[in-house]
């Protein structure tokens, strides 16, 4: 508010600044995921190493005939290792400083080219996940970037479900905007979560990293692109609009 005194009393001027507190408290999360990408670049290699010596050691061990007890042991511990792999791989997804492909693409054709492995999934815990996509115009992005979106968004979204629910996958244009949907039938976000959804380690999930949403949030930022959702006890709907 500024104020100006004159002989009639007093000028007040409003201004709505919602906006911009908006874009500074988005400039600080994205700046902090900028902060957690940098740090697992610089520590990646050297956890890594060693993770792949083990795992080496423990693959030899699981062929060894004398050791056939051991198996379930040494497996388990192959797939925590791998796990560890994946969290470092999460970590760095966060980063900025991958090389980029940026190309005119179909949104429909990437979908469809993940589908078979998402339905392989669905199938197998007795879930259904239906496409529904539009006459939508090509737009330009990383195909990996978005690639790599769905398969979170849409794994989330299978994750939160019972057999016999259903995911809906589904694109249309909106005005000026390529809109990609994912609306699912679960339980719906905790509401003591939803105000920190992008928010790197917040998770509701057991076994979670709390990091794949905010993946998510900066792919879709370094593809402009927004996204919103709504939830109820009924399901939760993403959607993400990309600026044509």
């Amino acid at each position: 508010m500024k104020v100006f005194p004159n002989k009639d009393g007093l000028l007040c001027i409003f201004s709505d600044i919602t906006n911009i507190r908006e874009k500074e408290k988005e400039e600080r999360y994205y700046d902090k995921l900028k902060i957690i990408g940098e740090m697992a670049a610089g520590v990646a290699h050297e956890v890594r190493n060693p993770l792949t010596t083990v795992k080496g050691f423990l693959q030899i061990m699981s062929k060894d005939k004398s050791l056939v007890n051991y198996n379930t042991h040494v497996r388990l511990m192959i797939e925590e290792i791998d796990r560890v792999n994946n969290i470092i791989a999460e970590f760095l997804n966060l980063s900025k400083n991958k090389a980029r492909n940026v190309t005119e693409s179909s949104m429909n054709q990437i979908i469809t080219s993940i589908y078979p492995l998402l339905e392989t999934r669905a199938l197998k815990e007795g879930k259904i996940l239906k496409l529904e996509l539009g006459n939508i115009v090509n737009i330009c992005v990383d195909q990996d970037e978005i690639r790599q979106l769905l398969l979170i968004m849409i794994n989330n979204s299978l994750d939160a479900m019972e057999a016999g629910k259903s995911v809906l996958v589904k694109t249309y244009k909106e005005k000026d905007a390529v809109v990609l949907c994912i609306k699912d039938e679960g339980s719906g976000i905790p509401e003591n979560l939803i105000d920190d959804i992008p928010t790197p380690f917040v998770t509701g999930k057991e076994s979670g990293t709390g990091l794949g949403l905010s993946i998510c949030y900066s792919i879709a930022r370094k593809n402009n692109a927004k996204i919103d959702f709504d939830t109820s006890a009924n399901g939760t709907t993403f959607n993400i609009r990309f600026s044509n």
